[in-house]
C-alpha cells in the first residue's frame, strides 16, 4: 500500500504533534516568550502585578502562538486571512477569560479561567450572530490537541508512582465501569455507536480531552464532538460548586473526598481547586493525583477504541480502502488519532529522558512555563466552543435525548465513583497511601 506521507503537513493532528513538541523543545531550551503574569486578584493592580509590561508580554504571546498555528492553517490549505483577524477577538476572549478567572471568589471556589472562556463564548454566540470571519478562527479541536500534547509531558511516571497502585485501581474501576454504562444509557436513548462512544468517553475519562481523542478514534461527527464538549464544560459548573459542600456534609474524610473530586469532575485546573476546597493538603494531592492517572488512560482508550472501531464499523479511511469487510492492522493506525501519539511520546520522553537528566527541580520549572502555554491553548479552544454552541441546539438534538442520556450517565458516574472511593481510600480494607 502506497504511504501518503503528505498527511504529515496537512492533517491537523499532525500539526497539534509538531506544534506541540516545538513548544516542549523551546520550553527545555528556555527559549520561549514570557507569558503575562495574571495573579490572583481583587483589584486591578493586583491582577497585574507587572503593569504596563504585562501589554508587551501578552503582543508577544499573541505574535508567537499565531505564527505557530498560522503556518500550519496554511499547509492544511484553510483560509490564512480570515484566521488573523479572527483569531486577534478570540485571543482578546481568551485572554479576558483568565483574567476574569483569577478573581479570588471564583479561584477560591473553582471556576476556573475555562469556564469563564466558555461563558464568554456562549454569551457572544447566543446574542449575536457570528460573522464568517470569526468562524474561521473556531478551531477548538486543533487548539485542544494542541493542548493535549503539552499535557503528556506533564504525565510524569515518577508522580504516578506516587499513589501506589490505588490511584491507578481507581482510575481502572471508574473508568471502565462508567464507560459501559454510559454507553448502554446512550445506546437506550437511541443515540448511534460513535456518538454514544464520544459521550461514554467524556462521561468516564476526563471529559474534554477524551471526547476529542474518542471522536478522532471512532470517526464521529464533529458535531457530536461539540455536542458532548459543550455538556461537559456545563454540566461541570454546577459539580464543582457543590460537590465539595457535598463531601463535607457527608463526612468524607479529605483523601476520599480529594479522590471523589478527581474521578468525577473533568477539567483538572477545576479538580484542584476543588480538591483544596475540601483540604489544601492532602485534599489537593489525591484529586490531582487521581486525576493524573485517569489522564494516562486517555492514549490507552484511544488506542482500544480505534481496534473496537475497525472491527466494528466501515466508516472512515481505512473502511474506504479495504472493500474486502476483513479489518487489517493498517484500519487500527487510520483510526489511531495521531495527537495521542503525541501526547504518549511527551509524557515517555519527559520521564525517561528529561527528568532523569535535568533533574526533578528543573523539569518542574520547565513543565510550569509549558503548563502556562498549555493552559492558553485550552483557553482558545473553550473560547471556540462556546462560539460554536447555541443553547437551543444543545436541546433541539436528537430532541432533548442525547442530553438526558449525559446527565443519566453522569449521576451514575458520581454515585459509582463514591463507592469506589471508599473502598479503596477510606481505610476500611486496607491502608490507604495517602491520609
Amino acid at each position: 500500500m502506497k504511504i501518503d506521507w503528505s498527511s504529515l503537513w496537512k492533517k491537523e493532528d499532525w500539526w497539534a504533534v509538531w506544534i506541540g513538541f516545538a513548544v516542549l523543545l523551546l520550553g527545555i531550551a528556555r527559549w520561549l516568550p514570557k507569558l503575562p503574569v495574571i495573579k490572583k486578584w481583587t483589584s486591578l493592580a493586583q491582577s497585574l502585578p507587572n503593569g504596563a509590561s504585562t501589554l508587551g508580554n501578552i503582543a508577544l504571546l499573541f505574535i508567537f502562538i499565531l505564527a505557530l498555528t498560522l503556518v500550519g492553517m496554511a499547509l492544511m490549505g484553510k483560509a490564512t486571512r480570515k484566521y488573523v483577524l479572527g483569531f486577534l477577538v478570540i485571543f482578546g476572549l481568551s485572554f479576558l477569560a483568565i483574567w476574569v478567572g483569577k478573581f479570588a471568589s471564583f479561584t477560591n471556589w473553582g471556576l476556573e479561567s475555562v469556564l469563564w472562556a466558555v461563558l464568554l463564548g456562549l454569551i457572544v454566540s447566543n446574542i449575536f450572530k457570528v460573522p464568517e470571519w470569526l468562524k474561521s478562527a473556531v478551531q477548538t479541536e486543533f487548539f485542544i490537541k494542541i493542548g493535549l500534547v503539552l499535557l503528556g509531558a506533564e504525565i510524569l511516571f515518577s508522580t504516578i508512582a506516587k499513589g501506589g497502585l490505588v490511584a491507578i485501581a481507581q482510575a481502572l474501576l471508574v473508568v471502565i465501569v462508567v464507560w459501559f454504562a454510559a454507553y448502554w444509557v446512550a445506546r437506550r436513548f437511541g443515540m448511534d455507536k460513535e456518538f454514544a462512544g464520544i459521550m461514554a468517553s467524556g462521561v468516564s475519562i476526563c471529559g474534554v480531552s477524551a471526547a476529542i481523542a474518542a471522536g478522532g478514534a471512532l470517526k464521529g461527527s464533529p458535531k457530536h464532538v461539540s455536542y458532548v464538549i459543550s455538556l461537559v464544560l456545563l454540566v461541570a459548573m454546577p459539580m464543582i460548586i457543590f460537590m465539595p459542600v457535598l463531601a463535607k456534609a457527608i463526612g468524607l474524610a479529605p483523601n476520599v473526598a480529594g479522590a471523589w473530586m478527581g474521578g468525577t469532575i473533568d477539567t483538572t485546573a477545576a479538580v484542584a481547586a476543588t480538591g483544596t476546597l475540601v483540604s489544601s493538603d492532602t485534599g489537593l494531592q489525591v484529586a490531582s493525583l487521581v486525576k493524573m492517572a485517569q489522564n494516562v488512560l486517555i492514549g490507552f482508550a484511544a488506542f482500544f477504541l480505534a481496534i473496537w472501531s475497525t472491527f466494528t464499523s466501515r466508516k472512515g479511511p481505512g473502511a474506504a480502502a479495504n472493500e474486502t469487510g476483513k479489518p487489517r492492522l493498517i484500519d487500527i493506525w487510520y483510526r489511531l488519532p495521531k495527537f495521542i501519539l503525541g501526547f504518549i511520546l511527551a509524557s515517555v520522553i519527559f520521564s525517561l529522558v528529561v527528568e532523569p537528566s535535568l533533574g526533578t527541580k528543573t523539569t518542574s520549572a520547565i513543565l510550569g512555563v509549558t503548563k502556562g502555554y498549555r493552559e492558553w491553548f485550552f483557553a482558545l479552544a473553550f473560547v471556540s466552543i462556546g462560539l460554536d454552541t447555541r443553547f437551543k441546539d444543545l436541546v433541539a438534538v436528537g430532541r432533548g435525548k442525547p442530553l438526558a442520556a449525559f446527565v443519566t450517565a453522569q449521576a451514575f458516574n458520581i454515585v459509582w465513583a463514591l463507592l469506589v472511593v471508599w473502598l479503596l481510600w477510606s481505610g476500611t480494607f486496607f491502608a490507604a497511601p495517602i491520609k
